[in-house]
């Protein structure tokens, strides 16, 4: 029988971590003197003896982690933290239905950035606090998952960065669990660092740290409902590009980079082609911006750069609709919606190294259509692999579009048109934050959606954030037979 000790006891542990967290926007609200520094006290309350509750009833747990037990755990934990996440959202003066409020918090923990809430250059502090609390907790979670969980889950070709040769999790998480205290507080140096540099741009305190969260995070949330457009300062906006693009690369590399080892950073192919690929589509948006008589000089690039890369990266600042910019942008950007960063990062979506993959596979296929008795085998910075990993990356493609396309179909018959169907589709399982169009673009929120829409988008921004096979698994009858 499913001992589901341990997974009560991890939840326990984070909702503990939560309930604590729900202080700091309480303090926050209390010290501007506004009245929704109680729903963060008893939000807080609620979450903290629920979390303190099963980590006390469950303390005395001893053993390893079965197969059933991972997926389960790592599911199940980002949905309970999703569940109490949303009670401020509830309990506030925003007057959110639970529906909203959860799919605010499942946007936030996700790292997503979709929003329903309208009017946030007159929202309470703590609320735009617990906004950006969310993502940057949302972007911790998913490096340390990246580099503990679903390595050893062989999840979506992931093992190509297990830490030791040995797919066992006893060898694996004492190891990575040392990597993820590191990466925490390089995650932390970070974010004081974006924090600082924002704040010499001109922002105030408030909006430096709030941005630097949900910067390092790649996740979008804003203070202003006019994003970083409202502003208006190429400065602030060159702070989060350089931002984006650290957030999107992967943290274990900037490890070895301080730890004397910088050549590992440089020599990594997943880097080579996320900057290649952010440097070809910037300038191809530019230079389309020039040509198109929509921005000129250095306009072009400042819109093009900033835009394409907080959409490729899955973060989803706007400066501008880009909507607007014709054809051609409409249907680029929907690409770009899929790309994502490199694994380990911050980052949403396919992701670099999948493409790497996928491209080895086909660079083989073709060599050996040409020379049938020839040897050939895809690598990946320098090494082989395996065919278990490239079936790994080919089922995640073809899983990821069945998903988006059955989400698409799901949120058309809701009543939604082509475009807004299809970009939140996109954006909820690429965890990118606006869609295109005027209900769901960069210049509208999610609010108008019906409420089976949104809980479909909620289970859509889960999907894209575990990876797909991490939640899907636990549907299927083998997993529990084992």
């Amino acid at each position: 029988m499913l001992d589901i000790r341990p997974i009560l006891l991890v939840i326990g542990i984070l909702l503990t971590t939560l309930g604590i967290a729900m202080v700091i926007p309480a303090l926050v609200d209390l010290a501007s003197d506004e009245a929704d520094w109680k729903v963060f006290i008893v939000a807080a309350g609620v979450t903290t003896f629920v979390g303190a509750s099963l980590t006390i009833a469950t303390w005395g747990w001893r053993g390893t982690l079965g197969l059933q037990q991972a997926f389960l755990l790592t599911t199940l934990s980002w949905v309970m933290l999703v569940v109490f996440a949303a009670l401020p959202f509830v309990f506030s003066d925003l007057k959110l239905t639970y529906t909203d409020a959860f799919f605010e918090a499942m946007s936030g923990l996700t790292t997503t950035g979709s929003t329903v809430i309208t009017g946030l250059d007159y929202v309470p502090p703590g609320i735009l606090l617990w906004r950006a609390l969310l993502q940057w907790l949302g972007g911790i979670g998913i490096i340390v998952m990246a580099v503990a969980v679903l390595p050893m889950l062989q999840v979506g070709g992931m093992q190509l960065f297990r830490l030791e040769s040995s797919d066992t999790s006893e060898k694996i998480l004492p190891r990575a669990t040392q990597i993820a205290g590191s990466i925490i507080t390089l995650y932390l140096v970070l974010s004081m660092l974006c924090a600082l540099c924002y704040y010499l741009a001109n922002m105030n305190a408030f909006d430096a740290i709030t941005h630097a969260m949900t910067t390092i995070a790649t996740g979008g949330f804003s203070t202003k409902d006019a994003s970083l457009g409202g502003f208006d300062s190429s400065a602030i906006e060159t702070v989060s590009i350089i931002f984006m693009l650290i957030g999107s690369m992967p943290f274990v590399l900037y490890l070895q980079a301080i730890r004397g080892k910088p050549g590992s950073f440089f020599r990594d192919t997943q880097v080579h082609w996320f900057i290649g690929t952010v440097t070809t589509i910037v300038s191809a948006f530019t230079i389309y911006l020039v040509i198109a008589n929509i921005n000129g000089g250095t306009d072009a690039f400042r819109h093009a750069a900033f835009n394409v890369i907080s959409i490729l990266t899955g973060t989803g600042y706007a400066t501008t609709d880009y909507g607007l910019w014709g054809g051609f942008s409409v249907v680029g950007f929907f690409c770009l919606m899929f790309i994502g960063g490199c694994a380990g990062s911050t980052s949403c979506g396919i992701k670099i190294f999948r493409f790497q993959v996928i491209f080895q596979a086909m660079r083989v296929h073709v060599f050996r259509m040409i020379h049938p008795h020839g040897v050939a085998a895809p690598k990946y910075n320098g090494r082989t692999i395996s065919e278990s990993v490239v079936s790994s990356v080919a089922a995640f493609f073809f899983l990821f579009f069945v998903c988006f396309a059955v989400l698409a179909v799901f949120l058309s018959f809701m009543g939604l048109d082509t475009l807004t169907a299809f970009s939140a589709a996109g954006t909820a399982i690429a965890n990118v934050g606006p869609g295109l169009g005027d209900i769901v673009g960069p210049s509208g929120t999610f609010a108008p959606l019906p409420a089976a829409a949104k809980w479909l988008m909620s289970f859509g921004m889960l999907l894209g954030r575990l990876e797909i096979f991490t939640v899907l698994v636990l549907f299927t009858p083998a997993l529990w037979r084992i």
